[in-house]
């Protein structure tokens, strides 16, 4: 497990793993942490070689944005020869989307980029940052017959590694922030730290690392709710510029059945606007078709979103359309899994 000369570098793009109490204020906002080594001595102890890189300005996760996510794409790129994993400190709010991204904008990867952060900031007595950041960091330095053990876009919260594209933020309160609901933990962090070798994502081929930068952020989510009006649906479906809407559903894909619903959508897709059902559930999968409610979104051009978290949907859709002008290629890629995004 403990592999020494392994190099580590830690990016900081802010969050609350690395925030201090306003005293004017007492809101938290980021500090400068060039130095991890600092906040959390017991690192040194592995014999690794971490080195960090702050993102400046540091920023608080609801600010987060494509052109910060290509800046993360950089960094890993430009450093990608020297380090043998990268952790990414990130604050919780929207790391989910934040690994998403990372996931589809680095094809063939090879090596480990694990986001973590906490619940409380490291300078607090009862943090969960350290441990969090302690445990991602010997998980990036493992490695599984002579090659990384999770070559994978990754979260690392509360003992558990989830695939970063299946995640999903579920808890303001407890250190147990987030939820797979649709795939097991790639890793679990106890006593030892078990691997599900069987779950992670090894490629085959020998490709090199290739990085995609250019995102499509010419999307919107509509999500449903008993008594929408057609006021606020069609407010959605006719924003212009608008090249795709995520439809959030109810249960395995469902929707209103009143005509006028069935009839702006089909207008919509008509139009050439993508339009990608995604279930309000955190466990589980649309299945267009179960119900008629659904069917008849599918007869409209409705694409089925599977068991793909919001997240990831937000993130694949921007990936898809900075890289293709063609709906139907879209339309088609959307149904398929190209990082383990959907089962």
């Amino acid at each position: 497990m403990n592999e020494p000369g392994k190099s580590i570098l830690i990016l900081f793009t802010g969050g609350t793993i690395g925030m201090v109490k306003d005293p004017a204020t007492g809101a938290l906002r980021p500090f400068p942490f060039d130095n991890i080594l600092e906040e959390v001595p017991e690192l040194q102890k592995f014999g690794y070689r971490l080195s960090s890189y702050t993102f400046t300005p540091l920023i608080d996760s609801s600010d987060m944005r494509p052109e910060i996510w290509v800046k993360m794409a950089d960094v890993i790129e430009n450093n990608y020869d020297k380090y043998d994993g990268f952790i990414v400190l990130h604050g919780t709010d929207t790391m989910a989307y934040s690994a998403s991204a990372l996931s589809f904008m680095l094809e063939n990867l090879r090596k480990p980029v694990i986001f973590t952060g906490s619940q409380l900031p490291l300078g607090s007595l009862r943090t969960d940052g350290k441990e969090n950041l302690i445990s991602a960091v010997e998980i990036a330095a493992a490695e599984y017959k002579g090659h990384s053990a999770v070559p994978e876009v990754s979260i690392f919260f509360e003992n558990r590694l989830y695939r970063g594209n299946r995640t999903s933020k579920n808890n303001v309160e407890d250190f147990n922030a987030f939820i797979s609901g649709n795939y097991p933990p790639l890793a679990e962090s106890g006593v030892h730290i078990k691997f599900n070798y069987h779950l992670i994502n090894y490629l085959k081929s020998g490709e090199p690392l290739k990085v995609y930068k250019k995102l499509d952020n010419r999307i919107a989510i509509l999500k449903l709710f008993p008594g929408i009006s057609r006021l606020a649906v069609q407010s959605v479906l006719q924003m212009p510029g608008m090249r795709a809407i995520i439809l959030e559903t109810f249960g395995a894909g469902n929707a209103p059945n009143d005509d006028w619903f069935i009839d702006d959508i089909r207008n919509a897709v008509t139009r050439g606007l993508i339009i990608v059902n995604v279930t309000q559930c955190r466990i589980g999968s649309v299945a267009m078709g179960a119900y008629e409610n659904s069917r008849r979104l599918a007869d409209a051009g409705v694409i089925s979103g599977r068991d793909m978290t919001p997240e990831a949907a937000v993130a694949k859709l921007m990936f898809l359309l900075g890289l293709y002008d063609d709906r139907e290629q879209i339309s088609r890629l959307i149904d398929q899994s190209l990082r383990g995004e959907l089962t």
